[in-house]
């Protein structure tokens, strides 16, 4: 897909050069400097006195400095709360819109950690037009004035400068502001975790304690007044008899002293109760708080949940297998039960479905301005007509046993395969160590990680299962068989169906494995080659820590597959969802045949009550490129639903070619079979198309654990080896990570000490690289960031954004043990 131009170095009205809050002018020219900063922490203005301008334009751009004492050798207070008020840098920028308007001139400001721009300066007092959250936002240039801004995937911003020099200026500016924006958030986290917990006993006995003396002496105060007041009241009766009045009058007066010393004594000691009170209140009341949110919550899950149980219950109270249906019954309540796992979906009624497919108007799908990453400029809103089409299946008694034979036979890929051969396969091992009894107060873990994103909430292990997010990853190769069938298919649509099938056999395994992967470290890598045995190797690589992404690499026979891997994930209390953000590609070089896909949303139920289960849902596109461009296939996984006459776990779906008729039919499950089947005729309208299929036949099944893997974390045979110990890896490598390593011997104390290390470690690292780059901004100089070993940033084809690419050298270097480039990280 060629690139469509854009303006070119078009410039605002009064185009003009920034300026940052900085020891000197930033150097023009360094690209490398467009993604420097990117964890820095803290503000670099504190360090520096007033901006300075850019060669001779008129300013047009502002920042803020928290210190600014010009006027004030001793830096005072006044200017400084003022400059906190203003925004941390201000000006015209151009910003792409679409297609049609192409950039037009925004007004941008920057401030606490947000990115907001409006048509003009007066809207911002009514009308922001769109912003944009710094945090784990990716920030890279495009050319000498274009730069980019995207969340991974919900907003991106593309955005063009006067001029070289301003675009760094404003690059630069938005890196600090990020790393303050990750900051503070965490900041905000350890606060609230630390507000949240109980009060240590310790200081709880030291609080007690002191409001009890002051109580005492607000008591002993109490007290004196009480008896001072009753001699003074004495006194004073004792003084209208009139006899001796001069000595009664003394009398008085010490009297009199002594009560206005006892009452100032009370005064300060009320005020020392008061301080003292005021002083835990504030703590004490955001406990409190938070223990009422944790209720509210609560009590919302568990009436949800008895909500649920009691509608299971009158569903299954008026279900009777075999029996009639009454006709007053709602549809909506009826119960069904599900299909058992492995079932055929073969049956007349499975085989015949009802598909709504999005209607497109151009195959600018990916990433190209606003299409999918649901940017927020104005003017643009998505295209959500559909279409509606019958699927009937025709001659399903007289199914192709060639055709399923042919396909079938491909599955016996077992580690065998080249038995026939002189070279020897090497034998490998078939289940891990039996997984440990450990108890474990799962409340006591999660009640206080509610709302938060999931890579950043500090697990034991005793959720996790031994192997790394690269190794899950590999996982998806396990039915590699299906891409090899595909590279001999001459039919471009029938390739896509199988491809198809390749992407749902990726989640087969998520119906019964609910262990949560390590998180790779930065810099962790994991190789697996199975050339020999199943005819694929790959290589992956953790490129990314904020936010959290991996790069996948793997080559076959006549294909190759890879991807950039990143996701959101947030856990609600009852379940964690699981949203991937990152495309897949497989090509095959024979026919320059390249398809690109996203994973769908991944569900966890039952997190506090019950077993736990996955579910798999939404829709899913695979677009062709290259040679088939305009080749694509509209998928759709149904939710888990206990009320619905479809197979629990279906998956169904279309493959269209180049002028949007149906070639291909998709039907089946993704945790049994998928089952292909060719369009033989087409009737019905244009509107309502109705599409007759000839023979099914099975493009993948799938092969079921062993009968005890319940013991070993259900790990199919290939889960089994991926972790095995391997000769002559990189030291980077996730085989290589001692408390994964110890999980999987069954050591899990151990494991979790080790894990806390390399977290530990990892934070380390983290706040060294914070503080060079804080330095290096203050001292007006670029400061390079991380860079992967095995991949390289490189401009995606027919976009603007960046993407991690293998760079090719990996297998070499391990064949040379040259592992010079790998850090130490475990």
């Amino acid at each position: 897909m060629s690139e469509i131009p854009m303006p070119g170095t078009a410039k605002p009205a009064g185009g003009t050069t920034p300026t940052l809050v900085s020891a000197g002018a930033v150097a023009p020219g360094s690209v490398v400097a467009a993604a420097a900063v990117s964890v820095v922490a803290g503000s670099v203005a504190a360090n520096n006195s007033t901006s300075s301008s850019s060669s001779n334009n008129t300013n047009n751009t502002t920042t803020s400095s928290s210190n600014n004492t010009v006027g004030n050798p001793n830096g005072s207070s006044t200017v400084a709360a003022a400059s906190q008020a203003e925004p941390d840098m201000k000006g015209w920028l151009l910003k792409w819109t679409n297609y049609l308007k192409g950039y037009q001139k925004r007004w941008f400001v920057l401030s606490k950690g947000v990115l907001s721009y409006y048509r003009n300066q007066a809207e911002m007092a009514h009308t922001c037009r769109g912003t944009i959250s710094l945090h784990g936002a990716l920030i890279h240039t495009v050319d000498s004035c274009t730069f980019v801004i995207s969340n991974g995937g919900t907003q991106t911003f593309h955005i063009k400068a006067a001029n070289e020099v301003e675009r760094q200026s404003w690059v630069t500016a938005l890196e600090l502001a990020k790393a303050k924006a990750i900051r503070a958030m965490e900041s905000d986290e350890e606060e609230e975790d630390n507000t949240a917990n109980t009060i240590p006993s310790e200081e709880l006995n030291l609080v007690v304690r002191e409001l009890t003396v002051r109580l005492e002496n607000l008591k002993t105060c109490y007290d004196l007044i009480t008896k001072h007041g009753a001699a003074l009241q004495r006194a004073l009766s004792e003084l209208e008899t009139g006899d001796d009045l001069a000595n009664k009058t003394k009398i008085v007066s010490e009297r009199a002293t002594l009560f206005r010393i006892s009452s100032n004594a009370m005064i300060n000691a009320c005020s020392d109760y008061l301080q003292t009170a005021q002083t835990q209140g504030h703590k004490w009341s955001k406990m409190l708080q938070h223990e009422r949110d944790q209720k509210l919550h609560l009590e919302e899950m568990v009436e949800q949940l008895a909500r649920q149980h009691s509608h299971l219950e009158q569903a299954a109270t008026r279900h009777r297998p075999n029996a009639t249906t009454s006709a007053s019954d709602d549809e909506d309540n009826e119960f069904y039960d599900a299909q058992e796992e492995g079932g055929s979906v073969t049956l007349q009624e499975d085989s015949s479905f009802i598909l709504n497919i999005p209607v497109t108007t151009h195959h600018n799908h990916r990433r190209n301005s606003n299409d999918a990453t649901g940017s927020s400029s104005e003017g643009e809103e998505g295209n959500s007509e559909t279409q509606q089409v019958l699927v009937v299946a025709e001659n399903l008694d007289n199914m192709d046993v060639t055709d399923r034979i042919s396909v079938n036979s491909s599955q016996a890929l077992t580690p065998t395969l080249l038995s026939n051969q002189s070279k020897v396969v090497r034998k490998r091992r078939t289940r891990v160590t039996d997984k440990p009894n450990y108890p474990l107060n799962l409340w006591s873990i999660i009640k206080n990680c509610i709302g938060k994103d999931l890579s950043k909430i500090p697990m034991p292990v005793n959720f996790n299962e031994p192997l790394s997010m690269l190794q899950r990853l590999t996982e998806d190769f396990e039915y590699s068989e299906i891409l090899d069938k595909a590279a001999q298919a001459k039919d471009t649509c029938e390739q896509l169906a199988y491809v198809t099938a390749f992407t749902v056999s990726s989640y087969s395994t998520t119906s019964n494995r609910t262990g949560k992967p390590f998180n790779p470290l930065l810099g962790e890598t994991y190789e697996c080659d199975r050339t020999e045995d199943l005819g694929w190797r790959c290589i992956n690589e953790q490129v990314s820590h904020h936010p959290p992404m991996a790069a996948q690499y793997c080559e076959g026979r006549g294909w190759r597959c890879w991807q950039e891997f990143t996701m959101t994930s947030k856990f609600r209390g009852k379940y964690i969802q699981i949203v991937p953000l990152g495309y897949t590609h497989v090509e095959f070089p024979a026919t320059g045949n390249k398809y690109t896909w996203r994973k769908v949303t991944t569900t966890v139920h039952n997190i506090i009550v019950g077993k736990l289960w996955v579910d798999n849902h939404g829709d899913m596109e695979i677009f062709g490129e290259g040679s088939a461009k305009g080749v694509k296939c509209h998928l759709k996984y149904l939710p888990y639903s206990y009320f619905t006459r479809d197979t629990q776990r279906r998956v169904k779906g279309v493959v269209m070619d180049s002028g949007n008729q149906v070639k291909w039919v998709i039907n089946g499950t993704w945790d049994s079979k998928i089952e292909i089947a060719p369009v033989t005729s087409t009737s019905g309208s244009m509107e309502n198309p109705v599409y007759k299929t000839g023979n099914y036949k099975t493009a993948w099944t799938r092969r079921m654990p062993p009968p005890d893997s319940d013991k070993y974390y259900n790990f199919t045979l290939l889960a089994c080896q991926l972790n095995e110990p391997e000769p002559n890896v990189a030291p980077t490598d996730s085989r290589l990570r001692p408390d994964q390593r110890l999980m999987e011997d069954g050591k899990w104390n151990e494991s979790n000490q080790e894990k806390l290390r390399l977290e530990e470690c990892q934070r380390a690292r983290r706040r060294q690289r914070e503080a060079e780059a804080e330095t290096a901004a203050a001292e007006g100089r670029p400061y390079p960031p991380y860079e992967p070993i095995w991949f390289g940033k490189e401009k995606e084809e027919g976009t603007d954004n960046l993407v991690h690419v293998y760079k090719g050298t990996y297998w070499d270097a391990k064949a040379k043990q040259d592992w010079s480039k790998c850090p130490t990280i475990f």
